[in-house]
């Protein structure tokens, strides 16, 4: 059945621009995604993405040099991951984002991964945890959507 959505409107922010750009490009991947994903508290990442192998990327916007400067929590994300990137617009300088990780170049249309992530395979038991918790806040959300007073 089909979900009456809502006119095509940009997000306010840029970071959230970002985020729809991304998720737009990992979706043309066959990729899915969640934004605004708590792994475990104290941790949000800006994007999660699930791919058809059941591989999990993470993805930080960062949307200017002070947004990553302040960013002290990115390290912690790496164990929720099989491979971390960061997504930035075409005037971001590169040159400050750790060579070791992903790069992903993004507007609030589309995306383009830029230079791969290394690969660091999720436990088994991490891994568990990590689907459980994207699917369910998929769910959740896909719910509230349909039904905004479901939790009432």
């Amino acid at each position: 059945m089909p979900v009456d959505l809502p006119e095509d409107t940009l997000p306010p922010f840029p970071g959230q621009r970002l985020q729809r750009g991304v998720c737009r490009g990992l979706r043309k991947l066959d990729y899915v995604c969640v934004e605004e994903l708590i792994p475990i508290a104290g941790l949000r990442v800006d994007v999660m993405a699930l791919g058809p192998r059941g591989e999990v990327w993470v993805v930080e916007c960062k949307s200017s040099r002070a947004d990553f400067r302040a960013d002290r929590k990115w390290q912690g994300y790496l164990d929720w991951c099989d491979r971390f990137f960061w997504a930035v617009d075409a005037d971001f300088p590169v040159g400050l984002l750790p060579p070791e990780t992903g790069l992903i170049y993004a507007d609030a249309y589309d995306a383009e991964v830029v230079r791969m992530a290394p690969e660091t395979p999720l436990t088994g038991a991490r891994r568990k945890v990590v689907l459980r918790t994207f699917a369910r806040a998929a769910a959740g959300r896909l719910q509230l959507l349909r039904d905004p007073h479901a939790g009432s």
